[in-house]
């Protein structure tokens, strides 16, 4: 007879992106953990969930209470619900309903309860092709495990092996894949990009996803093979020599 497992928690993990406009580099949010377990770690921002409200809303009061932003429903989607048994560092099962959340600006952090840093860490690619993520404190690229079951026993073998906290490290892998998959149907990753932007800062986007230099994405055949995406809202300030870019604004995806 199997024996019935105790209730168990229930966590809400945001990996939350932006666009620094001055660096023209996509970023995550990451947080330093106060307390024990991974005391001094770097991690995905969380919370448990409240009696009082869907995951939804906890991924956006995440959002409000680290940030103190204000958004949106369709700023955040739900990445995956992660149940591996293996992912508990204790002994109570450990549940994580994962978001992804699309900031469309980068205003100041705030660590907040648990945390004694926040940071925004920028998306690379290393000479390996492999992504490669860079903060002041801390580079680390994602784990090479390729497999769910290899992270988890991995991760039972030694709750330490990795540069993030928990299993953090193999929920922003998931996020990446999950972005790079979609961005021929569903790019939500775009909204980092704020109301209006031009068709180089989607290329950059792309390419940090696709690990390739933005170079390699030509703009002509991008335009013609991505338009149904965007509608065109007028030009941007012309400050030298040559044609002003054009601005965009993302249609609602299913409009054309």
């Amino acid at each position: 007879m199997q024996k019935i497992i105790n209730q168990p928690e229930v966590t809400i993990t945001n990996i939350i992106w932006s666009f620094d406009q001055k660096t023209q580099k996509v970023n995550v949010l990451l947080i330093k953990r106060a307390d024990f377990p991974f005391k001094d770690y770097w991690a995905l921002p969380e919370t448990y969930l409240r009696e009082t409200e869907s995951a939804d809303q906890a991924a956006l009061r995440l959002v409000r209470e680290k940030i103190g932003l204000e958004l949106p429903r369709f700023y955040t989607e739900q990445l995956e619900t992660f149940t591996n048994p293996l992912r508990s560092v204790s002994a109570q099962r450990q549940i994580a309903l994962a978001y992804m959340t699309f900031l469309p600006d980068m205003p100041a952090l705030n660590p907040g309860y648990g945390a004694t840093a926040a940071q925004w860490f920028q998306l690379e690619t290393d000479p390996q092709h492999n992504y490669l993520f860079t903060g002041e404190q801390l580079s680390f690229n994602l784990t090479e495990q390729q497999t769910e079951n290899n992270f988890y026993h991995a991760l039972q073998a030694n709750h330490h092996f990795g540069h993030l906290a928990f299993d953090h490290e193999w929920l922003l892998k998931i996020a990446c894949l999950r972005i790079r998959n979609k961005l021929d149907y569903q790019p939500n990753i775009l909204r980092i990009l704020g109301d209006i932007f031009t068709l180089k800062a989607v290329r950059i986007v792309y390419a940090a996803f696709l690990k390739r230099p933005v170079t390699a994405i030509d703009n002509s055949n991008f335009r013609k093979t991505h338009q149904h995406f965007f509608q065109e809202v007028g030009s941007a300030p012309n400050n030298g020599p040559g044609r002003p870019a054009h601005l965009y604004r993302l249609k609602k995806f299913g409009d054309r």
